[in-house]
């Protein structure tokens, strides 16, 4: 049974790198590239890009009532998104020194690129940069989570787990007593001992 999930799971990789084969098409096609980690466009690129922008007051002027409206309830999640940043950060900092778990590396997850085009006005700009921190706090979260999972009880759940962190596939089966006794040590090495380049 494990030899199977191995296949899958170097199948899954497989379509990783070829949705990266796609994004780098699309990046050859919207002229831009990532240097250094840094995002680069032509000033010819950004020029036409600027056609596209409606302006900041054009934009709520049009805004539809409903978007207004939920605006105070869409930004108040804000203040809880930074306590779970900075929690988890502690938490990890604190926890993850104590069990000699490798950190997760905050800043591959908070990407905030998006306000750079040109064809978006500063409310744009102000909610990408606003949701592109969410999820990246939450998949940030999700990924100390899934390492301290993985330390503690890396079993899998009696039912289905929609959309499980990548890890979750190699755990124990529900109810295999024998591998989890087994085992637990071999995968709490191999969660300190993993070099995090693919996923962290």
């Amino acid at each position: 049974m494990y030899t199977d999930i191995s296949k899958l799971l170097d199948d899954m990789r497989g379509i990783q790198d070829q949705l990266e084969q796609f994004f780098e098409e699309t990046r050859e096609k919207f002229r831009y590239t990532l240097e250094d980690g840094r995002v680069r466009v032509s000033a010819e690129v950004r020029r036409l890009q600027r056609r596209y922008r409606v302006s900041s007051i054009r934009y709520l002027l049009q805004a539809d009532w409903r978007s207004v409206v939920t605006a105070p309830f869409v930004y108040g999640m804000f203040v809880p998104l930074v306590l779970v940043d900075i929690s988890f950060t502690l938490y990890q900092h604190i926890c993850f020194r104590a069990y000699g778990v490798p950190r997760v590396a905050r800043f591959d997850y908070l990407v905030n690129d998006r306000h750079l085009l040109a064809y978006l006005n500063t409310i744009e700009k102000i909610n990408c940069t606003y949701c592109g921190y969410g999820n990246g706090v939450v998949a940030y979260a999700r990924e100390i989570i899934s390492r301290t999972e993985q330390y503690w009880c890396p079993i899998h759940q009696a039912r289905r787990v929609r959309d499980a962190h990548w890890r979750y596939a190699q755990f124990f089966a529900y109810g295999d007593a024998k591998s989890y006794q087994q085992g637990l040590k071999a995968k709490r090495q191999a969660l300190l001992e993993a070099e995090y380049d693919e996923h962290a």
